[in-house]
């Protein structure tokens, strides 16, 4: 009952937080990188993050989640507060650093750091070692979530696939609150959208899946490259396109719109459309994971078959 309260909170909160944002003026305005093409109101994902930190404190109540994991998700708090004021006012690059560095720190500090990292024929289990490439991946899952929120229902739908994902597979009622809360929103942000998530929302997803993946990998190490897996949709089209426009000489902290979804959608492919490939794709992963018992086996299937995807959206709109 507590998930249907949750799913109708953000549900009715994104719709006044629409009608306010209208109201006052806060839209999104389109310009020559952008996706859309009318003015929207943005702050969506103030109900998402409103819901998913009551939906989380209610489990901490009833003693259903681990307190460290609690504690590491309620940092997120902080980065929702910092990109609330980045939607508003624009904050410089220096200070959503900074608060990304902090909201790192304390979320390995609450779950007791990232203890191992293994791959095939090697591990490391220096702490200084897998702390510093913990606090680092943290903080490119943050971004990168922000930066692959940019069509109707992509950020959202990616954030409902994978609360699906963690439920089956591991188990936790965190899992379903995270899907409700987003459900919610994605109401109101499927094609056509009718308000954004904007940074308040992405921001706190991909600092969520940063958590997510490094206490389930403190369980068991091979966990970690069950939550790249799922998440590759995302890391890989963001992480491809960064080295690109790298070795393009580009100012990479520029904004831009040559991300794989973009593209698709710059060769007049719907949003909807879009993100239903993307959602066929994470099935396609999911399944990988759930059938293959062998993890790395597992991780080189999905990377060709992001590849290959990639390589298909290449030919369709070229990268330049």
């Amino acid at each position: 009952m507590i998930y249907f309260f949750l799913f109708l909170f953000s549900l009715i909160l994104t719709y006044f937080i629409k009608n306010y944002a209208t109201k006052k003026s806060l839209v999104d305005i389109p310009n020559d990188r952008s996706s859309h093409t009318a003015p929207t109101p943005h702050g969506g994902g103030i109900a998402i993050a409103l819901t998913w930190f009551s939906g989380i404190s209610y489990l901490y109540y009833v003693n259903d989640i681990s307190s460290s994991l609690y504690f590491a998700l309620m940092v997120g708090v902080i980065i929702s507060v910092v990109s609330y004021f980045d939607d508003l006012l624009e904050l410089s690059a220096r200070i959503r650093l900074i608060s990304q560095s902090l909201v790192a720190l304390l979320g390995l500090y609450f779950l007791g750091g990232f203890e191992s990292f293994s791959f095939y024929f090697f591990s490391i289990e220096n702490h200084i070692f897998t702390n510093i490439f913990a606090f680092f991946m943290i903080i490119w899952f943050i971004n990168l979530y922000n930066f692959l929120d940019g069509i109707d229902g992509y950020a959202g739908s990616e954030a409902v696939f994978l609360g699906m994902t963690g439920f089956i597979l591991f188990g936790g009622s965190h899992f379903l609150i995270l899907v409700v809360s987003v459900l919610g929103f994605l109401a109101w942000n499927w094609h056509k959208a009718k308000i954004f998530m904007g940074d308040v929302g992405s921001t706190l997803l991909g600092y969520n899946i940063a958590i997510f993946t490094i206490y389930y990998a403190n369980q068991e190490v091979l966990n970690f490259w069950v939550w790249i897996i799922l998440f590759g949709v995302f890391w890989f089209d963001a992480s491809v396109t960064l080295y690109r426009r790298y070795r393009n000489g580009e100012k990479i902290m520029q904004a831009h719109n040559k991300h794989a979804y973009q593209r698709l959608t710059q060769d007049g492919l719907s949003h909807d459309k879009v993100v239903l490939l993307s959602m066929l794709v994470n099935i396609c992963l999911f399944f990988i994971v759930y059938f293959i018992a062998n993890i790395y086996v597992a991780l080189i299937l999905s990377i060709i078959l992001l590849y290959s995807l990639l390589m298909w959206i290449d030919k369709i709109r070229a990268f330049k």
